[in-house]
């Protein structure tokens, strides 16, 4: 086996490739174009376009494509051959720098809210030289933007792009108040992906998680998570090869996949890599999620990245760890004295107001049909946006709103009474579960996105506001200097501190009175999607999209309407699903082993005068009731999705299914349920979760 060393981005066209590759001064200009944003000129791209094509060839690849992410969340790739036919036969293999830098697929088969008609097809994709080129499945795939003929945006990528601009811009402004230089600062992200591992032939068998990703029908098994014996176990053989194999995959990628566990559910597991850049971060998390699902099928498994596979266990998050770095500086680091780093609490300030006044918003860039089933259910974050900071940067924040004194706590080191194993210092911060936005030591960690959701959009959220908070402190500190600036600034923060205080909450997330306390403060809940949509389009939010170039009124309306459509698509899929599941798998099932209890009765009766059959009457009855019970939510539900397919408009068909059409799918799945655990375990049609769950 080959040394992580030796294979660690092998198949990645990274800077080290490129200083070995590429001319000097050809190797300086493209540096200057990754690391400042400066123009690329043709000549430069045919040279790198060269080098990359004979660097491709030399590890087996055949073909490039510009992979992409369109506004399905997903990765796209077209694939086209090196290979270029001349005259006499032969052919030779080439590759320009207009092909690596422009790209023109169709794109009138991608969704784009109204943005593009179907005979409209052109679009372009822009070759991305932020995030390496890579190779994978002898392709060559060079990250790009993609755009439509008019120049609107058309993927998650250039909005993420311009928002990491917006962010530097503002944050070099702040940095210039503290008599920093102009420097490159980029917002840092680490996706911690979520994931559950089943077989193959009990995937096959649920029509369900085949079409839907998740189960919308099953009985909760003799065994959940109750035992907390899954958490950090040993691994299971089978999910260790595969856990091998990725990482071999990922690591040849450049992907610095870092650590890997078993999850809280049976069957449920997580990986986490070391951040990096933002952009680049979130094309590796797209990369790893790809080969997840692809190599799973290696091993006889199918990998499930639904937010909600199983019900009445834990489901699967993507939390986004953010921050900001300059150069090799972390900017939300504290440092040993957090109440005396004045530029650390303008950030922390920044940070608190952004959450606070685009609370909305972020709790729209996660929405989702399966986040919806995760969100408040005491395994992930509730629906409610809050901040939690720790004991320590709690009292700080208090200290300046009171404008008390405050003591910094010194950290004390725990003794474990055992004279073998070592003393260590805690943190004067504890964690919380709970929360759905908390500052963890240098970061912060959003813990409300699902596993399938792509992180462009919570990031460049994220990145907006924040460079909204930004810009609002350095307006208002402009032209001060000295004693004035800090005497301003710690008073700009103490009256930015106390308009925002409502968001901070370092209690149980969990509890009913937090939903109480959290009406109180006047914080948003929307607990649907379908309430969490419309907050895209508001007037505030356009505004501030549009304050940064980041998005214009036209993108933000597009976005909302993907995003609306593909909530409604998603669930007339599972109604779909639901109606015929019951229809061609269950209700036959059931009403065969009923006809086989009423023939038991008949048989046992006639073969014994006087039989006792009350307890095959009563299941008989059961039966009966229950087909009975499923009848009538199934004609309820069936009425309900043909009334809400003729509603035209696009949010009131959301509202419908968010609202009407979900409870009565909870109802049906509860009466199906009911009968699962009175039939013959033989006559049931489908893996029930005791055989899902535990068998890999």
């Amino acid at each position: 086996m080959a040394k992580v060393s030796e294979i660690y981005g092998s198949m990645v066209f990274n800077e080290h490739t490129m200083q070995e590759r590429l001319p000097s001064a050809t190797y300086k200009s493209l540096l200057k174009t990754m690391k400042e944003g400066k123009s690329l000129e043709i000549e430069v791209a045919n040279v790198v376009a060269h080098a990359m094509k004979e660097w491709a060839i030399e590890k087996g690849a055949t073909h490039f494509t510009h992979w992409f992410q369109p506004l399905t969340g997903i990765t796209s790739e077209k694939h086209d051959s090196f290979l270029d036919p001349v005259s006499d036969g032969r052919a030779i293999m080439s590759f320009s720098g207009k092909e690596l830098i422009q790209g023109e697929p169709d794109a009138s088969s991608f969704p784009s809210g109204g943005l593009r008609a179907t005979f409209e097809a052109r679009g372009y994709t822009a070759w991305d030289p932020t995030s390496y080129a890579f190779i994978k499945d002898e392709v060559l795939c060079i990250p790009t933007a993609f755009c439509s003929y008019t120049g609107e945006a058309l993927d998650k990528k250039t909005p993420l792009l311009r928002s990491m601009s917006a962010i530097e811009k503002q944050a070099n402004r702040v940095l210039k108040l503290f008599g920093e230089p102009n420097q490159h600062i980029v917002p840092t992200v680490g996706a911690e992906q979520e994931y559950f591992l089943v077989s193959e032939k009990a995937y096959a068998n649920r029509q369900d998680l085949v079409m839907c990703g998740r189960t919308l029908f099953g009985y909760a098994p003799c065994k959940g998570q109750e035992l907390e014996e899954h958490y950090f176990g040993a691994i299971r053989p089978t999910v260790n090869e595969f856990m091998k194999e990725l990482d071999d995959e990922l690591w040849a990628l450049g992907v610095p996949a870092r650590t890997k566990h078993n999850e809280v559910a049976p069957a449920q597991h997580e990986l986490a890599p070391i951040y990096t850049n933002a952009n680049r971060a979130i094309d590796e998390n797209l990369l790893t999620m790809e080969k997840m699902r692809l190599l799973a099928s290696h091993h006889g498994l199918v990998c499930l990245q639904h937010e909600k596979p199983f019900e009445g266990i834990n489901g699967s998050g993507k939390h986004n760890n953010w921050s900001l770095a300059a150069g090799k500086k972390n900017l939300f680091d504290p440092g040993e004295s957090p109440m005396d780093n004045l530029r650390f609490l303008v950030l922390l300030t920044g940070v608190i107001q952004a959450v606070d006044d685009y609370q909305d918003l972020l709790r729209m860039s996660v929405a989702s049909a399966g986040n919806d089933h995760r969100l408040g259910a005491n395994e992930a974050p509730p629906a409610i946006i809050s901040i939690f900071l720790g004991d320590e940067l709690d009292a700080i924040v208090d200290a300046l709103i009171d404008e008390h004194e405050y003591t910094n706590a010194e950290k004390v080191a725990m003794d474990l009474g055992v004279a073998v194993l070592p003393n260590f210092l805690i943190d004067n911060t504890d964690r919380n579960r709970t929360s759905p936005f908390a500052f963890t030591g240098n970061k912060f960690e959003f813990r409300m996105p699902g596993s399938a959701v792509n992180l462009s959009d919570s990031t460049m959220v994220l990145n907006t506001a924040m460079a909204k908070s930004l810009k609002d402190f350095a307006d208002a500190m402009e032209g001060k200097s000295g004693k004035e600036f800090e005497a301003a600034a710690i008073d700009y923060i103490r009256d930015t501190l106390k308009a925002h205080q409502r968001i901070i909450f370092n209690g149980n997330g969990y509890c009913d009175e937090w939903y109480a306390e959290a009406e109180r403060r006047g914080l948003a809940n929307f607990r649907t999607t379908a309430d969490a949509l419309p907050c895209f389009v508001s007037r505030k939010n356009v505004e501030l999209f549009e304050e940064f170039e980041v998005l214009s009124k036209t993108e933000v309306m597009s976005r909302y309407e993907v995003k609306l459509e593909k909530y409604n698509k998603l669930l007339n899929i599972e109604a779909r699903v639901m109606k015929r599941m019951v229809r061609r798998v269950f209700l036959p099932a059931i009403n065969d082993y009923a006809a086989e209890v009423a023939s038991n009765i008949v048989t046992f009766k006639s073969a014994l005068s006087g039989a006792n059959v009350d307890q095959q009457e009563a299941l008989l009855h059961k039966l009966l009731a229950g087909v009975k019970e499923i009848d009538v939510q199934l004609q309820a539900l069936d009425a309900a999705h043909h009334a809400a397919l003729a509603i035209a408009n696009q949010q009131q068909r959301a509202n419908t299914y968010a609202h009407e059409i979900i409870p009565i799918m909870d109802k049906l799945r509860g009466a199906v349920d009911a009968m699962e655990i009175v039939t013959d375990r033989d006559r049931w049609p489908v893996p029930t979760y005791n055989d899902i769950l535990f068998y890999v």
